[in-house]
C-alpha cells in the first residue's frame, strides 16, 4: 500500500509577510486538493481543530500542545482576528492535526508529551504504518525533545512527519535519510519510501500570496 504523506507547518494560517487576516482554510484546501493519504499539520490554532474534517474532506485527529491563554479557543480566535500577523498564537493556543483519507481506517490514536506544551500525535493506520506528527521546541531543548519523539516511535513500520526545529544530520539509526538543510521532515522506518521533497515556492502561492513561512514536504511511503 503506497501512501502519499505530507507535512506542513501552517504558521498559524499566516502569509509571508504576515497580514492582518489569515488564510487557514485556503491552506487546508490547497494541501489536500489532490487527495493525499496522510497530511500532518503543525501550528494550527486550537479553534481550527474542529473544522479540519469539513475543510479537508478527511478524518481529522487533533492534539493540543499550547492551551488558549483565555481558556476559550473561540474567544482567542476573535481577538486574533484583530491582526493575525501580530497576534499569531498569542491567545489562540497551538495544536497538531493529522488528516487521514477516508479510504484508510484509524486503528489507534496516541498523544504523548515530549516536553512542555509539546506532544507526539500518533495515529496507527489499520494495516499500515504508525504515523507520528510532532513539532519540537526550537533552541537548546530541540535535540532532547526530538530524541523523545524518536524513542516513542519505536515500532515496526513508522512514519515521523513534522517540524524538528533542527537541521540534519540527526542521530536516526534505522530511519530514512532526512531532507537536506530542512527543519521539516518525513522520516521512515522499515518501509520503502521516496526521498522527501519540499514544495517549490510557487506551489504554495495563491492569488499572489505566499502561504506560511514553511513549505510542505512530501514523500511516498510503502
Amino acid at each position: 500500500m503506497a501512501l502519499l504523506v505530507r507535512t506542513w507547518n501552517l504558521f498559524h494560517g499566516n502569509a509571508v509577510p504576515p497580514e492582518r487576516r489569515a488564510y487557514l482554510r485556503q491552506m487546508i484546501e490547497l494541501v489536500t486538493a489532490d487527495d493525499p493519504d496522510v497530511v500532518c499539520l503543525q501550528e494550527a490554532p486550537v479553534w481550527a481543530l474542529r473544522h479540519l474534517a469539513s475543510w479537508s474532506g478527511m478524518h481529522a485527529i487533533g492534539a493540543v500542545g499550547v492551551q488558549p491563554v483565555l481558556h476559550s479557543a473561540d474567544l482567542g480566535r476573535w481577538i486574533t482576528e484583530l491582526h493575525h500577523g501580530i497576534l499569531r498564537s498569542a491567545v489562540t493556543g497551538e495544536g497538531l492535526a493529522t488528516l487521514v483519507a477516508h479510504r484508510h481506517a484509524v486503528a489507534e490514536q496516541r498523544r504523548d508529551p515530549v516536553g512542555p506544551n509539546r506532544v507526539l500525535l500518533g495515529v496507527q493506520l489499520d494495516g499500515g504504518p504508525f504515523v507520528g506528527n510532532f513539532h519540537v521546541t526550537g533552541g537548546a531543548v530541540a535535540k532532547e525533545q526530538f530524541a523523545q519523539v524518536v524513542e516513542l516511535a519505536q515500532r515496526d513500520a513508522v512514519v515521523l512527519a513534522g517540524d524538528v526545529n533542527l537541521r540534519p544530520p540527526y542521530d536516526l539509526a534505522g530511519f530514512s535519510e532526512p531532507l537536506a538543510d530542512s527543519i521539516d521532515q518525513i522520516l521512515v522506518r522499515r518501509l520503502p519510501s521516496t526521498a522527501p521533497v519540499a514544495w517549490p515556492t510557487e506551489r504554495r502561492r495563491v492569488d499572489g500570496r505566499l502561504l506560511s513561512d514553511h513549505a510542505p514536504v512530501e514523500a511516498t511511503v510503502g
